[in-house]
């Protein structure tokens, strides 16, 4: 949004002043503060949850609890039976993208994830993790011997094939996120006119309040659909994908397993 633009120029910016342009590379310093200010929040999150855990009773505790083990059981039923290092990626991979999808909810920040640049690295992170993990269970020249089957001649689709699933899951995260914080950054647009049309109205007495309050309440529903449950179905959609991607990489055949 115009507003969040404004702030980060002129206050969090010059904070982080170490972003350039080149024609080649470039780090956008705006993006690389969000994703610092994202990381602070969940630092506090882990606090907390820490904090809420040494309670025998509470309602924080109760929900700490519940969020782990609902990713214990996700992980339990994708892998049939618990990992602890799938379980960690998963729950953290969730959770960071959760927070950067939603951070929008706050004024004045954007979500690191609207830029093309945060979702290719976590895709790119995810696909190191899944291929070290499937060289770690089937060996490295099993793990080869899948590019060259069924043909020799098939090597290049199959290595095209695995390095799609970085792109494809780095577009549709970035897309969606890229489209709600364009639609929101429309009605902030909205709601600026409209308070524009108040300021005329202190001249000229003609009443445009109503439409202030309209649009103020409509941004703020547009705010919380795409940073609140959009954020959280994006999250899911990308945790569940890189969590199929390993089972499907780690899996033996059941010739292995015979």
């Amino acid at each position: 949004m115009q507003s969040a633009e404004f702030i980060s120029k002129t206050f969090w910016l010059p904070l982080a002043p170490f972003g350039f342009t080149h024609s080649f590379f470039n780090v956008d310093a705006e993006i690389i503060t969000y994703t610092w200010i994202t990381l602070g929040f969940l630092a506090i999150l882990l606090v907390g949850a820490r904090y809420a855990l040494t309670k025998k009773n509470g309602i924080a505790r109760y929900l700490v609890l519940t969020y782990v083990e609902s990713f214990k059981q996700l992980s339990e039923q994708t892998f049939e039976g618990f990992y602890a290092n799938h379980f960690y990626f998963i729950s953290a991979l969730f959770t960071f993208i959760l927070l950067s999808n939603s951070i929008s909810i706050i004024p004045w920040l954007e979500e690191p994830t609207k830029d093309l640049n945060t979702t290719l690295a976590l895709s790119v992170i995810s696909f190191v993790y899944i291929q070290a993990y499937a060289i770690q269970t089937h060996g490295f020249f099993s793990y080869m011997k899948e590019y060259f089957s069924p043909l020799f001649l098939m090597f290049p689709l199959n290595v095209v094939g695995k390095l799609a699933t970085i792109v494809s899951m780095s577009f549709r995260l970035f897309g969606n996120i890229y489209g709600g914080a364009t639609i929101g950054s429309i009605f902030f647009n909205l709601i600026r006119s409209s308070l524009s049309l108040d300021t005329l109205a202190i001249t000229t007495g003609i009443k445009f309040t109503g439409l202030f309050v309209f649009g103020t309440a409509i941004n703020l529903t547009i705010v919380m659909f795409f940073g609140l449950f959009e954020g959280f179905i994006q999250a899911f959609v990308f945790s569940m994908l890189a969590l199929t991607y390993l089972s499907t990489a780690i899996r033996k055949d059941s010739e292995e397993l015979a």
